[in-house]
């Protein structure tokens, strides 16, 4: 009977120890989630900061007057050209090509029904 007590006041003794674990780690758990929120809050009010300051400026900054218009004269200049346009080489016709080698072959390889 003794030895049953013993483990039963030990069984205790670890559950009180078990039941300080957990509360300490779901302490820490909740403390994190604190701080998170909390860095969550200061990065949000600094972007709204922002956002304002920036509302701010783009009010306090004047806008150009001028703005730029075109008449016909501006299009109807000829173009000067520095140097002679570049002649691109004609378009590679590869189907004459395949035509040349299946000529040359001799032997029509398709499979066909």
């Amino acid at each position: 009977m003794a030895t049953q007590k013993r483990s039963r006041v030990c069984s205790g003794e670890d559950e009180d120890k078990e039941d300080q674990k957990m509360e300490q780690f779901y302490d820490l758990i909740r403390n994190f989630h604190e701080a998170r929120n909390r860095r969550k809050n200061e990065l949000r009010q600094r972007e709204e900061i922002k956002k304002k300051q920036n509302k701010t400026r783009r009010l306090d900054d004047e806008q150009s007057s001028w703005v730029p218009t075109f008449e016909l004269a501006d299009f109807t200049e000829e173009i000067e050209f520095r140097r002679p346009p570049i002649i691109f080489p004609s378009p590679y016709n590869k189907k004459e090509d395949k035509k040349k080698q299946e000529e040359d072959d001799g032997l029509d390889l398709k499979l066909t029904l």
